[in-house]
């Protein structure tokens, strides 16, 4: 019955109720079952939010950002990316993902993310050499623009950071198979994870190749028609 908090939390997803209201109403749930009193499982959720406080540090950023904004960083980043012929959507993506695997690669994980490179950056580029090449871009498929943006961000970042030693995931997996008394040596499994994010940067630069595939396929080539000229009787 402990459990009870896993279905909660998966039914509140499926009917797309807020994230937050989820977790805490099953985090209260669990801890009742587990007869624990109101006041002690309160207590744990404040003792959770003071350990882990830093990982809200990144809405100090938000305010910056918004002023970089309203200054024009985003219209600046479309422009100068307009200007290059050869850029595509899917290319600059496909260089933001390298850059952010490789840095990743070398515990640099704070060189990017949503809020400080996406959001004010990557995206409106992304979307400037689509507006460059195809014009008037629907709102439908500036959506899949921002998706694939944040996604080569999430993906980069996530098959990046296994490759440095010193990472929090590989310490965690480290720690998981010292307590179950298995043999482990941090720099072998940082090691091989090199394949593993050799493989997803392939894959995702297929994806992100047909991704601008498609979007010839649905936009097609913006050019310039010419009206023939009437002849004169």
């Amino acid at each position: 019955m402990v459990l009870i908090g896993v279905v909660i939390v998966i039914i509140g997803f499926i009917i797309r109720l807020n994230p937050l209201l989820v977790v805490t109403l099953a985090g209260l749930v669990t801890g009742l079952v587990a007869h624990q009193s109101l006041y002690s499982i309160i207590t744990q959720f404040g003792q959770a939010f003071t350990t882990n406080r830093y990982m809200a540090v990144f809405i100090v950023t938000l305010p910056i950002i918004g002023l970089l904004e309203r200054n024009g960083l985003r219209d600046q980043a479309e422009h100068v990316v307009a200007k290059i012929k050869a850029a595509t959507t899917g290319r600059i993506l496909t260089i933001y993902f390298i850059i952010r695997e490789v840095a990743a690669a070398f515990g640099l994980t704070s060189i990017g993310g949503h809020a400080q490179m996406v959001r004010p950056l990557v995206a409106p580029m992304a979307e400037g050499a689509a507006e460059a090449k195809y014009g008037e871009v629907p709102d439908k498929v500036r959506d899949k623009i921002r998706a694939h943006s944040a996604a080569a961000d999430n993906i980069g970042v996530f098959f990046g950071e296994d490759v440095f030693v010193a990472i929090g995931a590989i310490l965690l997996m480290q720690g998981f198979f010292e307590q179950n008394h298995i043999h482990s040596d941090p720099l072998k499994m940082a090691l091989w994870a090199i394949p593993t994010a050799i493989a997803a940067l392939i894959v995702h630069s297929i994806r992100l190749y047909l991704f601008d595939r498609s979007l010839d396929r649905s936009l097609g080539k913006k050019e310039s028609k010419k009206i023939p000229k009437k002849k004169e009787a």
